[in-house]
C-alpha cells in the first residue's frame, strides 16, 4: 500500500514536469515520500517542497525545476546488498552519467552513492533521472 502511494506521487511529478507545471500537490503523503523528495532536492532535481499537516491526511507542495525525466517507485520488494548496488544501478538507469537509485537502509533512506559510501544495503524504493 505504501509503495503504491509513493509510486502515484512520483508519477504525478513526472506528468507535471512533462506538462511544464511549476508546482504540484501530492496527496496522500508518507514519511518515506518526504525522505525520497529530500534526496531529490539535495541532488538538484526539484527546487523545494513543503509538507502541510503531516499528522492528518496532509499534502506536499513540490516546486519543480524541469530536470526530472523519469521517476518510479518499485511496487515489489527488491533487496540489494552493498556490493551489488552498482550493478543494480547499471541495470535500472538509462545512462551512467546521471540518475539515482533510492534505497531504504537501516541508516535511513539513502541514494545509491551514499549507501555505497557507508557500505550498507537495503530495499530499493525507486529511482529517478
Amino acid at each position: 500500500m505504501g509503495r503504491m502511494i509513493l509510486n502515484n506521487a512520483l508519477r504525478t511529478i513526472v506528468n507535471a514536469e512533462r506538462r511544464g507545471k511549476a508546482t504540484v500537490e501530492l496527496q496522500p503523503i508518507s514519511t518515506v515520500m518526504s525522505s525520497f523528495l529530500k534526496i531529490m532536492k539535495n541532488r538538484g532535481y526539484i527546487k523545494d517542497f513543503q509538507v502541510f499537516d503531516p499528522h492528518r491526511v496532509g499534502k506536499i507542495t513540490v516546486q519543480l525545476q524541469g530536470r526530472v525525466n523519469d521517476c518510479r517507485a518499485l511496487t515489489y520488494r527488491q533487496d540489494v546488498k552493498a556490493k551489488d548496488i552498482e550493478e543494480y544501478k547499471m541495470q535500472k538507469l538509462p545512462t551512467r552519467q546521471w540518475g539515482y537509485v533510492v534505497i531504504t537502509t537501516p541508516e535511513g533512506v539513502l541514494d545509491h552513492e551514499e549507501a555505497v559510501k557507508r557500505n550498507v544495503g537495503g530495499q530499493v524504493l525507486g529511482y529517478f533521472h
